[in-house]
């Protein structure tokens, strides 16, 4: 596996739906790829973007590449037994992904996202409500002491300028889970078949430890 993404057509991005309402699909991966770490991938179009709406409020794009089941994401309810407790409960500082941690202000049960987790951020370049110019973003996810998720965030007025952009992905000093782990995460648009693509790449396999 050389790359894992999605990709967006230039009509497509001209037609999304409006309104306050989110939009999420639940996409498989293709069969034939390393059955660890990532089971799916979540796409989420948020029109009016979402809290916090002083840092994330335009029109954008979330992309969970996930590494838990679609039934472990479903069961990420506020109405389940012990959620703020798993809300807590990160992942040992070997397994979270370097400099990563919980972004400040309010308890972690009420960062958790039902169906998602607690989001981690890059702790030395974390947005600031007032300071900062939302286009795009990469956090990683966690939940009940895993690290979850890689979630690049971007927006739409990101993507229509067209500007290629590419960095490394953070990587914790140990893995959980054996698998192939992404080095890059990248963003282009593609002239030849007028598509955006948004994707992880330059994989490295790891072991468990």
């Amino acid at each position: 596996m050389t790359g894992l993404g999605v990709a967006v057509t230039a009509a497509a991005l001209d037609g999304l739906p409006g309104g306050s309402t989110a939009t999420t699909l639940m996409l498989d991966l293709p069969s034939g790829l390393p059955a660890e770490p990532f089971t799916c991938v979540m796409l989420n179009w948020n029109p009016r973007g979402h809290q916090p709406t002083a840092l994330f409020g335009k029109p954008h794009f979330d992309i969970h590449f996930d590494m838990v089941t679609m039934s472990d994401l479903q069961a990420i309810s506020p109405s389940s037994p012990g959620f703020a407790a798993k809300a807590a409960h990160l992942p040992d500082a070997a397994h979270t992904p370097q400099g990563f941690a919980p972004l400040p202000g309010p308890p972690l049960a009420a960062q958790a996202v039902p169906g998602m987790g607690l989001h981690l951020a890059d702790a030395g370049s974390r947005p600031t409500p007032g300071h900062y110019n939302f286009q795009h973003i990469l956090l990683a996810g966690s939940w009940d002491g895993r690290y979850t998720f890689i979630e690049p965030m971007i927006a739409r007025d990101w993507l229509l300028a067209r500007r290629p952009y590419a960095e490394s992905v953070h990587q914790p000093v140990a893995y959980q889970h054996d698998g192939r782990y992404p080095l890059r995460y990248s963003s282009r648009f593609d002239s030849g078949d007028d598509t955006y693509r948004v994707e992880l790449s330059d994989f490295v396999t790891r072991r468990a430890s």
